[in-house]
């Protein structure tokens, strides 16, 4: 069959963002090709582990020592393990240079990270869209929750978001499954934390799990997780949201999307006599083979760095410093969360309980700090995401002894565990770059990575060491633990910016709509586009800026301002 190079629309990267577009351009009638630089991997056929025990691993779960040697950032991530490691990208294959410590975690398949991702969702609020503003940051986000809230319901009925409306200014409801039910110690917590502070909620966690499939997700051939907790070896079931399981195959039925994967966008084209992009070129990740594919709409998607990666490897006579870098802000502005925080606790209480099954979710704190005004020495706040089950006593002994605490576990007393999720401020200092000299094995730059923390993020550390300990020890909790991992930015894989929104196109890449300012047929919609970082889970609102972007395209078209 003879490969077809025009397409009405093109998306780079198959992830959850990518995805959104793929399902909403395709929908809208638009001829669209989905770019992955990665393999295919197909639901349900390509997920090797999701039904093996743990005897069935040839390492019961572990890494060999030439795995981690070969690794030595991905292996820092606590789901590359033996289940799972195939749905990440290795270090030796895919280089960087680190100017400062950033782990850089990725998945190159098609899908991407939406297969391995932590399935939090969690709606923005204006406490967040206005804080640049309001505590003078970054620049003023060009949007308001009111303008995204319509799509956070139309993407939370697709995907299948679980939670509890607990009506919280801080942390609008959604559109929601039925809640997963949290563990007695959470909710003697939470009794605890709303009697002695008005200001701060313990809730469950809200993910995109199915409790009670809905027939737009039996649609999809999905139904409700089955509390395997096996999520990254990707769920046969469809129990939880990914673009292989559901926005790929939806968008495929269709019958206007094209994918290719194993296909490495190394540039956007771009024409200085209509002044828009005309299409990309691609680099064959098996064959090397250059190819160049045309389009009239360009959405990147090929996760944060990576679409920075690309922007600024597009070089022209009109933008030699990058597609639409105009302002030389590109690569610039990078923020992420920050995740050295850890508290734990035991709790001696109610044992008369025990912990029953398993739960692909946790409880949650939302942010409580600086909220209304500003009320310590350091720039916004952290969530807090907590978990608290009742584990059995390590096995002891040996022979007979270690038979007998086999054979008759006990229970131990319950634990309380707790980690910080901190808002960072988006810097020039934060950048990327390309490497002047060094390239990959397909000819493109070397991204260089220059992040790291300031002293707010270690004032907010701090801060949250102490109220963790004021709160359980309100709480009754005992053996308190407090510890800095001291890891290094980029192991949440939460990281944003770069291709900041904005109103003035003098201080910002993309406009309200993610489309940049200079080439009004390119759009961004992944974290790249994030001028700040809130202190939620972002991919829920990646997804929601998609659909909404795609909206806008699709209107344009029409009307022929696009």
């Amino acid at each position: 069959m003879k490969e077809n190079y025009q397409y009405d629309a093109i998306v780079i990267g198959s992830g959850i963002s990518g995805g959104w577009a793929a399902k909403e351009l395709s929908e809208k009638g638009l001829k669209t090709l989905v770019l992955e630089r990665g393999r295919d991997v197909q639901h349900v056929r390509d997920y090797p582990t999701t039904n093996l025990e743990p005897w069935e691993l040839e390492h019961r779960g572990a890494l060999t020592y030439e795995e981690l040697k070969e690794n030595p950032v991905v292996s820092k991530c606590y789901a590359f393990k033996e289940d799972a490691k195939h749905f990440f990208a290795g270090d030796k294959e895919h280089p960087y240079h680190q100017e400062q410590p950033f782990d850089w975690i990725r998945g190159y398949q098609l899908g991407g990270k939406s297969l391995i991702w932590a399935r939090q969702t969690q709606r923005w609020s204006n406490f967040d869209f206005e804080g640049p503003l309001r505590d003078r940051f970054a620049v003023d986000w060009p949007i308001r929750y009111e303008d995204l809230a319509p799509w956070y319901s139309y993407v939370e009925k697709f995907a299948g978001i679980s939670g509890n409306r607990d009506g919280l200014a801080t942390l609008p409801d959604g559109d929601f499954l039925p809640p997963m039910e949290m563990s007695c110690v959470e909710k003697h917590f939470q009794k605890v934390v709303s009697k002695k502070y008005k200001d701060r909620h313990v809730i469950i966690g809200r993910c995109a799990h199915i409790t009670e499939a809905q027939p737009v997700h039996l649609q999809q051939g999905r139904v409700n997780c089955q509390y395997r907790n096996l999520c990254r070896r990707g769920c046969l079931f469809g129990g939880y949201f990914s673009s292989n399981a559901a926005t790929l195959p939806w968008a495929l039925k269709t019958g206007n999307l094209s994918i290719r994967t194993q296909s490495i966008v190394e540039s956007i084209l771009y024409d200085t006599k209509t002044g828009r992009s005309t299409g990309v070129r691609v680099i064959d990740a098996v064959t090397n083979a250059a190819t160049e594919y045309f389009a009239r709409i360009i959405f990147v998607n090929a996760s944060t760095l990576a679409t920075n990666q690309i922007l600024l490897n597009s070089k022209s006579s009109r933008f030699p410093q990058g597609l639409g870098n105009d302002n030389g802000l590109l690569g610039k502005y990078l923020a992420f969360h920050n995740y050295r925080g850890k508290a734990e606790a035991t709790y001696n209480g109610l044992l008369q309980y025990t912990t029953n099954g398993r739960r692909p979710n946790g409880a949650y704190i939302p942010r409580f700090r600086n909220v209304h005004r500003q009320e310590t020495g350091f720039l916004r706040g952290y969530a807090v995401a907590l978990g608290g089950w009742r584990p059995l006593v390590e096995p002891q002994g040996w022979g007979g002894e270690l038979r007998q605490t086999l054979e008759h576990p006990k229970e131990a007393v319950w634990k309380i565990s707790a980690g910080m999720m901190g808002e960072t401020i988006p810097k020039e200092s934060n950048y990327v770059s390309l490497h002047a000299d060094e390239k990959d094995q397909w000819g493109i730059p070397l991204l260089k990575i220059h992040v790291q923390y300031d002293d707010n993020d270690e004032k907010m550390l701090r801060d949250y060491f102490e109220q963790m300990k004021e709160m359980f020890d309100e709480a009754g909790f005992s053996d308190i633990t407090v510890t800095d991992t001291r890891q290094a930015p980029g192991l949440d894989i939460h990281e944003m910016g770069g291709v900041r929104m904005g109103n003035d196109p003098a201080t910002s890449l993309l406009n309200r709509y993610n489309q940049l300012h200079t080439c009004k047929n390119v759009f961004v919609t992944d974290g790249a586009c994030m001028t700040s970082t809130g202190t939620q889970n972002p991919s829920l609102t990646y997804m929601a800026l998609t659909a909404r972007a795609c909206d806008y395209v699709i209107r344009a078209m029409k009307n022929g301002s696009l």
